[in-house]
């Protein structure tokens, strides 16, 4: 996807955003969103991570004019989208949640009718290429109503793509899809990306957003919690755990000389630490003072789900049980 000759910096800027729904009579009014400030640089791919309800699609909604914000403002390719609301959805492609189609198009009627919906000439569309890039051309004929609904994911990527927007966003993209169509997507969204595309993608699945993106938002009850080079997040955490095998299996956890322990479901048991405070050394004397001889032992740094947890649960791995 081609980008204009000269570009903003900054692909999407959000600047004290609030959304307020009104009171209903079964509900009283809700403040979805509290002053939220983003940045999303050009050329970036940025993770909007947050809770259930926390007000990443919300977010989304106002950025592509499907909401109306109660106060702020959103600027995308350095246009006002209060001012200028046709040319800054022209500027963003939208893959969302749900999946949604005429079940009796087929996938090349749907992307002939979406980029004639956005004004693009029948000489410049790119129907044929998309369909290609995103393993859609064997099913290009086919009614959408018998496609997989992996296919039918592939297209609402495809959809999105049609007016060749500088900027993608992804709601849940791999939402119930398989390991095979992830790879595949992600390698093509990679692709998209390395081309100059920005690339805005909320997900549950943490391990993805750390693996692809460079700048990650945490939002929480409406509020942006931390929005930070993905490696300086994951800095945020100064602990480290050491699992430690034994060679006898435990019943329960000793004392460890003060050491925070859990004995997790595989046996082993996992000893934190802050990096300030102590070392392995002290850890490993303190499981030796307790009696314990050790068969096998790593250590594990934090993970994006760990700072998740923290910043927005308050405490990492309380929401994890299977990792205690």
């Amino acid at each position: 996807m081609e980008t204009a000759a000269i570009a903003p910096e900054n692909a999407i800027e959000v600047r004290g955003l609030v959304k307020t729904y009104p009171a209903t009579k079964t509900n009283p009014a809700k403040q979805a969103l509290k002053g939220v400030d983003l940045v999303v640089r050009r050329g970036s791919m940025f993770g909007l991570l947050g809770p259930n309800g926390a007000g990443k699609s919300t977010i989304i909604n106002i950025i592509a004019g499907l909401t109306l914000k109660s106060a702020g403002s959103v600027k995308i390719w350095g246009m006002d989208a209060a001012e200028r609301p046709r040319e800054t959805r022209a500027a963003v492609g939208i893959v969302p949640q749900e999946i949604a189609g005429d079940h009796f198009f087929t996938p090349r009627e749907a992307l002939e009718v979406q980029a004639g919906l956005y004004g693009v000439p029948k000489g410049e569309r790119l129907t044929d290429e998309i369909l290609a890039a995103l393993g859609l051309t064997d099913k290009a004929g086919a009614y959408v109503r018998a496609l997989s609904g992996g296919m039918k994911r592939r297209l609402m990527v495809a959809k999105a793509l049609v007016h060749s927007p500088p900027i993608l966003i992804l709601d849940e993209p791999t939402a119930g899809v398989d390991v095979e169509l992830r790879r595949q997507l992600w390698d093509y969204v990679q692709a998209l990306n390395a081309r100059g595309v920005t690339i805005v993608l909320t997900t549950h699945y943490l391990e993805e957003a750390e693996a692809l993106c460079d700048t990650i938002a945490i939002i929480n009850r409406g509020e942006v919690v931390a929005c930070e080079p993905t490696s300086q997040l994951l800095r945020r955490l100064d602990s480290r755990a050491v699992l430690v095998t034994p060679q006898e299996p435990l019943s329960a956890v000793p004392p460890l000389n003060g050491f925070d322990a859990k004995l997790r479901p595989d046996g082993r048991l996992a000893i934190t630490f802050k990096n300030e405070s102590a070392s392995v050394e002290q850890v490993l004397s303190a499981v030796r003072g307790a009696g314990i001889a050790i068969k096998d032992l790593h250590t594990e740094e934090p993970d994006l789900e760990d700072v998740f947890l923290a910043l927005t649960y308050g405490d990492p791995g309380a929401a994890d049980p299977l990792r205690d």
